[in-house]
């Protein structure tokens, strides 16, 4: 596949509500998790937006003004001028929107409930289940906020690895003719399901997340959204050069022990890229901080860079928790802010390491150079992905 570069990108989550915010907490290795809200009556540990979030202007018509919607609306303020840029380019309809999410608007549809219960079956004004609840409901608000983006449009919903997918959409996109440029990202919000259907798994820990880490103890959940630009031609800090994808269906929620379907994402990555191991500097782990996903993601990343130098590995969950349809794209940004940066992260929990998974996780911020990283997603139902980006041309 061609290499396309990464122009511009906003962030917002557990870290701080702007992308300024959310890259210095990574820089200095600053964790955003906190207490669980009091109104989700768990004894958890989450990635929470701070800081209020504005309500949405009142010229978006239909769209519905959800947390899911107010926390996109915070990231696409902040891509408005690389937006204009690219519509005054390529044109409103060489501009493409595909965007991940897991939870869509489910938070909207449980607050609709609570009332519903307490106002004898009536519904809150204003809640409509095709608009507040459903996947695509974020498109519109993205199109029209966007300027009028009109090129085509979708949602890649594939549980934790939505907003990795978005990248091969966005390369496929864009080899076929289809358009010049795509906003790819992915956005959820926190939601009582997720919280607790994580809880009823007895995967959730009730204590920041530490993943590689021999206390690992569990995963933490997190909310935000992030928001890349990739275009066809362009200046950016680093380039989307290839995506790898699998589906081992090994189970509909443990991955496969020995790292099958990730091994091969990372494997598709590299040779859609055109790439070996030995060009890869660094891993950005999925990194969950469960027994076992730490360990069969170890054993995918011993294989497939079995002969080569081993790459650092580093694991981000530890400051955002698990943003679930917007963890990819998170994870992806962070890299790319990596490649520009000249440094690696740190792996916020990781120390002390599981020494049996036999990896290099960084555990301390490394400055040192990225020529090329590949970024891991892995959902439930053996849905993998895993995003190739490399520096400037």
């Amino acid at each position: 596949m061609q290499a396309y570069p990464i122009t511009a990108m906003a962030l917002c989550n557990g870290m701080g509500d702007s992308t300024a915010a959310v890259l210095a907490a990574l820089r200095a290795g600053r964790s955003g998790l906190g207490p669980c809200p009091a109104e989700f009556e768990l004894d958890a540990v989450v990635g929470a937006i701070p800081t209020p979030l504005p309500p949405l202007p009142g010229f978006l018509g239909p769209v519905r003004d959800t947390r899911q919607a107010r926390i996109a609306a915070v990231a696409l303020a902040e891509l408005q001028a690389p937006l204009d840029r690219a519509r005054a380019r390529w044109g409103a309809d060489r501009v493409a929107v595909v965007l991940g999410t897991s939870t869509g608007g489910i938070e909207a549809s449980e607050t609709a409930y609570a009332h519903a219960q307490a106002h004898g079956g009536a519904l809150p004004a204003g809640y409509d289940v095709e608009l507040s609840h459903a996947l695509d409901a974020v498109l519109h608000l993205a199109r029209v906020l966007g300027g009028g983006l009109g090129g085509p449009a979708y949602v890649v919903s594939t549980a934790c690895s939505s907003s990795a997918k978005v990248f091969a959409s966005a390369q496929r996109l864009l080899a076929a003719g289809l358009c010049d440029a795509v906003l790819v990202g992915g956005v959820d919000s926190l939601c009582r399901l997720t919280v607790r259907g994580f809880a009823g798994l007895e995967v959730l820990s009730s204590r920041p997340c530490r993943p590689f880490s021999s206390e690992r103890a569990g995963i933490n959940i997190g909310e935000g959204a992030a928001l890349l630009l990739v275009e066809r031609t362009g200046d950016g800090p680093a380039r989307l050069l290839g995506v790898g994808e699998s589906s081992d269906a090994y189970h509909m929620t443990s991955p496969h022990p020995e790292g099958l379907g990730a091994r091969l994402a990372m494997e598709r990555a590299l040779r859609a890229a055109g790439l070996f191991a030995a060009d890869v500097d660094h891993v950005n782990a999925h990194g969950t901080g469960t027994k076992q996903n730490d360990s069969m993601e170890s054993a995918a990343i011993r294989a497939v860079f079995a002969g080569a130098p081993a790459p650092a590995v580093v694991a981000t969950k530890g400051y955002t928790g698990h943003m679930l349809g917007a963890a990819g794209a998170t994870e992806v940004a962070f890299v790319v802010d990596a490649i520009a940066g000249g440094y690696l992260p740190a792996s916020v929990g990781a120390d002390p390491l599981d020494e049996t998974l036999a990896v290099d996780v960084v555990t301390a911020r490394r400055d040192v150079p990225t020529r090329a990283a590949l970024s891991n997603s892995f959902a439930f139902g053996g849905s993998n992905c895993s995003v190739l980006v490399g520096g400037p041309a």
